[in-house]
């Protein structure tokens, strides 16, 4: 599915906040609107971030070039505009990054106007096609860990919705399954914005493969009956010692997976690895409102003033975790080492 999409008039994303009741798919001609989109959660993944970001900078360049702008100072303020959307997700600032390395790569070779700006896009556009091919390597190498027969639970959306095609968590079961395997998975919902009910399932459903929704307080006892074979999870964020950031409830997961003896697997880019972090203590989490708590929907759910917490991500401990997926092979505790490694092969 084309969850991201650059077309002559703009960049276009499927609005996620609306699934699966509508598809719809809106156009955004400016990188601020891309900006409110990251942050409004119309698009949402860490992956599908980084790419709407390297798209949103495209778009800003595109506009100061036709407005005449001083570019070198319009590209930081566009760039520190979608740094600000959501502090998680380290494949946003990954992509920004890169984007710029782009930038002053163009103006040492002298590129200006439309040429500087079109490079942009094209650079976009390869981090864009490159994700997808990063997902199915995932995919692949995560594919031989999943048995003949299994039912994976998985916890929020990390599949072609969270990227920009194929995914992640999501991409491994897709993988096993075009490999010819027998597999069944267990969606959490995924409170507060139900990503597991709305989208996951969505996901699974379309591709025909058999899913079964559940609330997130039943993970617990569905293992305790041995209906699970093992977890499979995204990241937003990896530290050096293997901690994970992942949507809120992976930690509880992971505790309970744990309690029951079963393979817990992370499956993420290289992307996703933020080394400067020795632990996942350094990872920054992000507040969301209110009312994504208290509400569903327009619908209110809880009594009026009442105060909430909305963390939108907890951190998983390394030793709670079996492996960690990536689309250069597979690492095993210890972490710290292991991560590095895969890093250095690239």
């Amino acid at each position: 599915m084309n969850t991201i999409e650059w077309t002559p008039a703009g960049l276009c994303l499927l609005d996620q906040r609306v699934l699966p009741a509508e598809e719809v798919y809106r156009t955004y001609t400016t990188y601020e609107a891309v900006a409110e989109a990251i942050r409004s959660m119309v698009v949402r993944g860490a992956p599908a971030i980084g790419v709407a970001a390297a798209f949103g900078i495209a778009l800003g360049v595109q506009s100061s070039v036709a407005a005449g702008e001083n570019l070198p100072a319009a590209f930081e303020r566009i760039c520190q505009t979608l740094a600000a959307t959501r502090p998680t997700a380290v494949n946003l600032f990954w992509a920004i990054d890169r984007m710029r390395r782009k930038f002053e790569q163009a103006v040492a070779d002298r590129l200006a106007g439309d040429e500087l700006a079109q490079a942009l896009v094209a650079e976009a556009q390869a981090i864009q096609a490159e994700d997808v091919a990063v997902c199915r390597q995932i995919g692949r190498h995560g594919a031989a860990l999943v048995p003949d027969g299994a039912t994976v639970l998985t916890h929020c959306n990390a599949g072609a919705l969270a990227t920009a095609g194929y995914g992640t968590a999501l991409g491994v079961i897709r993988a096993a399954v075009e490999a010819g395997k027998q597999v069944a998975v267990y969606a959490d919902e995924t409170r507060p914005f139900l990503q597991g009910a709305r989208l996951t399932a969505w996901e699974l459903m379309r591709d025909g493969i058999p899913v079964t929704l559940i609330c997130d307080n039943m993970a617990g006892h569905f293992m305790k009956l041995g209906r699970i074979s093992c977890v499979v999870v995204g990241a937003d964020r990896i530290a050096a010692n293997g901690d994970t950031a992942n949507k809120i409830g992976t930690y509880m997961v992971a505790a309970l997976a744990h309690r029951h003896r079963l393979p817990f697997y992370v499956a993420a880019p290289i992307s996703t690895f933020d080394l400067t972090l020795e632990t996942g203590a350094g990872i920054p989490i992000e507040d969301r409102a209110a009312q994504e708590v208290t509400h569903i929907g327009s619908h209110c759910i809880a009594p009026p003033n009442v105060a909430v917490a909305n963390p939108a991500f907890d951190v998983t401990p390394h030793e709670l975790i079996t492996a960690i997926i990536t689309e250069r092979g597979v690492a095993y505790p210890p972490f710290t080492a292991t991560l590095r490694q895969l890093v250095a092969n690239a």
